[in-house]
């Protein structure tokens, strides 16, 4: 049961810092080229859809996390 929890920490992990990644960056160069830099925008589409499944992975880390900590 312990290996089995390691093996889906890591896998989560993994996928956690894939979406982590994916995300886009507000700033960057976009000021620059005449881009909105400062205005509050909402999230729609795949964008949305990622941050919260960035979310969900991080709660899924957490959990998995106690878990092994509690079985230990």
């Amino acid at each position: 049961m312990k290996t089995v929890l390691i093996i889906i920490q890591l896998i989560v992990s993994v996928l956690l810092a894939g979406a982590i990644l994916l995300q886009q960056r507000g700033g960057g160069l976009s000021p620059v080229f005449g881009g909105e830099g400062a205005v509050y925008r909402t999230r729609r589409g795949m964008e949305k859809t990622l941050f919260i499944g960035t979310i969900i992975l991080a709660a899924l880390f957490f959990i998995v996390g106690l878990l092994n900590l509690i079985l230990q």
